[in-house]
């Protein structure tokens, strides 16, 4: 626990003694990951909490819709020095809300640099409570509309709280905003903010920005990744960086390869942003980025996301996703592995629909399931029959397994006989357990195999959204 500070008020102390013992006893109980609890208890007794104990750290706070907690624990790994050893307040368990940050902050090391994932919701109190010196912006679009609403509000929300942010003065450097050029609403948002590093990061999902937010005009992309509005002067700034393939181009035009071991170009975009940011934090805005890069390239994993584990002998690859966006970002790391066909790796899809998931699951009808189609497909979790009338709609053929270890087992199976038939896995029977909607394809040639000895070439993928991402994880 931190030590008391001369500065801090007698209720501040109480209040971080209870997140302590809070979150010691809710981890004792076995009620959770002790991160939240000690945060909402801190939080009751005193208020102003957050401000207490972000006071005396740098700060840099990291928020959008996709990509937050991986984006963080990558600019965690930049703050953590050359070595990695250097210690870091970071909620790298996705506790994104107040209660999570005053969590990481009341059990960190006093003076140390702090990075925080923070909710779309909560960026504007969180930016007002720590003073960050740097805010990064990743991108905004549809997701858990019954907590957060529209875009356009959360945007205009970032909006007054970005534009609210002190201009740069003597002994006083101000807060400097790393945003995303490539997405309007976060353009948009960050636009009045007095001190913004623009990055061509790419946007997948396109969507939800077709709308200038500024006019009401229509905004249109450009293949080589700029955008305008059809009716007023807004557009894509000029950027300090952008990713280009495999490289950042600074605005001088040198190039640095953005070399990762996360997969996707999603990820190599959240290293370029990590790489602008990471040399604002660490007082090099030019030899910082080819540093940053380099201490980015020792992430492997966030949170079992992207991981490879075992399963009766079988690789299986972890991918989460939790809406459209992120969804569409998955499928094309998904492609990286082959075009569709029925011998590409099983994709087991699991969807919930709890309080941390959004309990509308009227997004799954905004996913392009269509790319889908030629691969071989099991549906699982609490809102499987949902997913399985989405699949049926866009024609991709699938089965439907009610249990998410059933489903992967099943499609272990389907890998073992395929590989044990070169490849093709034709004339097999039915799913041993499986539920069979109505409407829903049977499954397009899958079955039951022998035991499972040996380790196959080809991963078994796994996409779930939030609770069954972790319900998985926690079964495995």
């Amino acid at each position: 626990m931190r030590p008391a500070s001369s500065n801090r008020t007698l209720r501040a102390s109480a209040a971080v003694a209870a997140v302590a013992a809070v979150n010691q006893l809710s981890r004792a109980l076995g009620r959770g990951s002790g991160t939240v609890a000690g945060g909402r208890a801190g939080l009751a007794i005193d208020p102003d909490l957050l401000a207490t104990l972000a006071h005396g750290h740098r700060v840099a706070l990291v928020s959008g819709t996709n990509g937050k907690t991986t984006t963080t624990r990558m600019l965690a790994a930049v703050l953590a020095g050359p070595n990695g050893t250097d210690p870091v307040v970071s909620n790298d368990t996705g506790a994104n809300m107040p209660a999570g940050h005053v969590a990481a902050l009341a059990g960190g090391v006093v003076g140390a640099p702090v990075v925080l994932e923070v909710d779309e919701g909560y960026l504007g109190r969180v930016v007002e409570a720590t003073s960050p010196e740097v805010v990064l912006l990743l991108n905004l679009s549809r997701d858990q509309l019954d907590r957060i609403s529209e875009v356009r509000m959360l945007v205009d929300r970032w909006r007054t709280a970005l534009g609210a942010l002190p201009r740069p003065a003597p002994g006083r450097p101000g807060t400097v905003v790393v945003a995303n050029a490539d997405d309007p609403m976060v353009t948009w948002a960050a636009n009045p903010a007095p001190d913004v590093r623009w990055v061509g990061a790419g946007q997948v999902w396109q969507d939800d920005a077709v709308g200038c937010p500024a006019c009401g005009g229509r905004i249109t992309f450009e293949e080589a990744g700029g955008w305008e509005c059809d009716r007023c002067e807004f557009a894509r700034p000029e950027v300090v960086a952008r990713l280009d393939g495999d490289d950042l181009v600074l605005a001088d035009g040198s190039r640095h390869p953005v070399e990762i071991t996360l997969p996707g170009r999603f990820n190599r975009a959240n290293a370029a942003m990590v790489a602008v940011a990471g040399a604002v934090m660490i007082d090099d805005e030019r030899g910082g980025v080819v540093e940053a890069l380099s201490r980015v390239a020792h992430v492997k994993e966030v949170a079992g996301r992207f991981a490879t584990v075992q399963r009766s002998g079988h690789d299986v690859r972890l991918l989460l996703a939790k809406n459209p966006a992120g969804w569409t970002a998955i499928f094309d790391l998904v492609d990286e592995d082959g075009p569709p066909a029925p011998e590409c790796p099983p994709l087991v899809l699991s969807i919930n629909a709890r309080v941390a998931d959004g309990k509308d699951t009227s997004w799954l009808w905004d996913v392009p399931f269509e790319r889908l189609v030629g691969r071989t497909v099991v549906a699982t979790g609490e809102r499987r029959l949902d997913l399985a009338v989405r699949l049926r709609y866009a024609e991709v053929a699938h089965t439907v397994v009610a249990a998410p270890l059933d489903a992967l087992d099943h499609a272990v199976r389907m890998t073992e006989a395929a590989d044990q038939a070169d490849g093709h896995a034709d004339g097999v029977g039915e799913a041993g357990g499986a539920e069979h909607p109505r409407g829903a394809d049977h499954g397009s040639g899958t079955g039951e195999a022998g035991s499972h000895g040996a380790t196959s070439g080809r991963a078994v993928q796994f996409l779930g959204n939030y609770t069954a991402f972790a319900d998985l994880r926690s079964a495995l």
